[in-house]
């Protein structure tokens, strides 16, 4: 099995599922398309990474892309360009109930180079406590939430923010394992 990702995160997830994987990192543009909604962004970007890799891939080697989006009143908030922007960020969603999407992709390729795909966006919704100005500066200016889609970890110390979730806790950090099992029985299964 290959991941196509260096995310740590997704990484250990797939660890803690079970499953034993090579990563691949792929290496694509994640720009949104114009008026692309949220989830078909990361349904996308989850299947053009797992695509990247494909070539990579032994005959009947699963691979694994994935794509994480956090987003309020229909704006994606991206990796933070910088402090300034982690800061934005995070004054943004202080107070809210934001959504987090997580995009799959499982993609297999048969030894006549044939390649079947199967997708999904699994959301939840993350509650922010109202944050005041000196913990959001604090936070921002750490290293943190620098490569964190909305600009926090809930794994670290972002999870101070978090008031509660209202979904799959996995699918914030950046995969929903339990669910990444099931549909990947089904699809190796319907093959």
């Amino acid at each position: 099995m290959i991941l196509a990702s260096q995310s740590p995160r997704r990484i250990d997830l797939m660890k803690q599922g079970g499953y034993v994987c090579r990563t691949i990192p792929a290496n694509i543009d994640e720009s949104a398309e114009p008026d692309e909604e949220p989830e078909a962004l990361v349904e996308r970007l989850a299947t053009s990474k797992a695509l990247a890799v494909m070539d990579r891939a032994d005959p009947n080697e699963v691979v694994v892309g994935a794509d994480t989006v956090v987003w309020l009143d229909g704006a994606v908030l991206g990796k933070p360009k910088d402090h300034e922007d982690a800061e934005a960020m995070l004054g943004r969603l202080s107070g809210t109930r934001h959504h987090v999407s997580t995009g799959v992709c499982l993609a297999v390729k048969d030894g006549h180079g044939r390649v079947s795909t199967h997708s999904f966006v699994d959301t939840a919704d993350v509650e922010f406590y109202p944050l005041e100005p000196q913990e959001v500066w604090s936070y921002a200016q750490s290293e943190e939430p620098m490569d964190k889609a909305g600009a926090y970890a809930i794994q670290g110390q972002g999870r101070l923010f978090v008031k509660g979730i209202r979904g799959n806790y996995d699918t914030v950090v950046g995969l929903p394992i339990a669910r990444v099992a099931r549909e990947l029985r089904t699809f190796i299964n319907g093959l």
